[in-house]
């Protein structure tokens, strides 16, 4: 597969809105060709974001191919794309089979997940998923939902902030970094990333303190949004909607979101348990594509530092 994409400029991913970059994908281009995109075919972009992905599956459908895309977040729609093969859908991933259900679409030839987080949330100091402002402690990829970062950080219990920080974050210090939050909201509730840096900086050494709280921050995120969640009901449901062939696309960028989808198209469950019939034949719904994940290149990096942890994993569909 091709390591570049030097022929995507900046201004395909710029919000109509606001003039700045929403997100520039990584691996765009072998991405795309993991698909294997059918002209005529049916596909999925369950992390529409700012449209990167989308733009370049439509210029391989014909006029009969057709394309959903899904975002939870409400800025997301201020990109949708204005091609009459494309809808729109403003939901988390994990309802994909009822959304296809409702829009009368029984099976599709392929499904994208880019489960990265856009430069427009880490940029957007109000949606407080960056430590680099201050602002009030959020986190909602769907600003409909009532769980907050500063819920999360001001009732959980310590046994749950523990756990939190140690699963989604690895960090070892977790019941140390819970404890303390807990004695510290006790005479204050917590509600900003101002207040909540100020009892964690004591933990980290300054010069671990943007790799350390980068963990805090994502834990934070994950349990927020659920992520781990929605991903493992995206990924039970892809048996279900793709057609046989049919190709699942994941681009992760964490060892615990890649290690769910390893095992998964590995053995069909998250455990990566394998599981064989009588005559010795492993029982797994899809088969990989790339055997070893693919990676960004060094150029890639260069252009584009987020690309630096993004796995690509494909894999298709058994037709039995």
């Amino acid at each position: 597969m091709k390591s570049s994409n030097s022929n995507i400029s900046d201004s395909d991913f710029r919000s109509s809105t606001d003039g700045n970059i929403y997100h520039i994908p990584a691996l765009l281009e072998e991405t795309i060709e993991g698909l294997k995109i059918k002209p005529d075919g049916m596909y999925v972009d369950v992390t529409f974001g700012g449209g990167g992905h989308s733009r370049e599956i439509l210029k391989q459908l014909s006029a009969k191919g057709r394309l959903i895309g899904f975002d939870q977040d409400e800025d997301a729609m201020q990109n949708a794309l204005d091609d009459e093969r494309f809808t729109f859908v403003r939901s988390n991933f994990r309802y994909l089979s009822n959304f296809l259900k409702y829009h009368n679409i029984e099976k599709v030839d392929g499904i994208l997940a880019d489960l990265g987080v856009s430069f427009h949330h880490f940029d957007n100091a109000e949606r407080g998923f960056s430590f680099r402002f201050d602002g009030k402690l959020d986190m909602r990829m769907n600003t409909r939902s009532l769980l907050t970062a500063e819920k999360v950080v001001n009732d959980y219990s310590e046994e749950q902030l523990a756990d939190v920080f140690y699963l989604y974050g690895e960090m070892h210090n977790s019941r140390r970094i819970a404890s303390t939050l807990v004695r510290a909201r006790s005479s204050q509730r917590i509600e900003t990333i101002e207040q909540f840096l100020e009892v964690l900086k004591p933990f980290f050494p300054k010069e671990r303190e943007k790799k350390e709280m980068a963990k805090v921050f994502q834990a934070l995120r994950i349990e927020v949004n659920k992520e781990m969640q929605a991903l493992q009901e995206l990924l039970q449901q892809s048996v279900e909607v793709l057609k046989p062939n049919g190709r699942l696309v994941v681009l992760t960028y964490h060892s615990l979101e890649d290690r769910l989808v390893k095992n998964f198209i590995r053995s069909g469950n998250f455990e990566g348990k394998l599981e064989k019939d009588f005559f010795g034949n492993i029982l797994a719904p899809f088969k990989a594509v790339n055997n070893k994940v693919i990676v960004a290149s060094d150029e890639e990096v260069e252009r584009n530092p987020r690309a630096r942890s993004a796995k690509l994993r494909v894999a298709e569909k058994l037709s039995s």
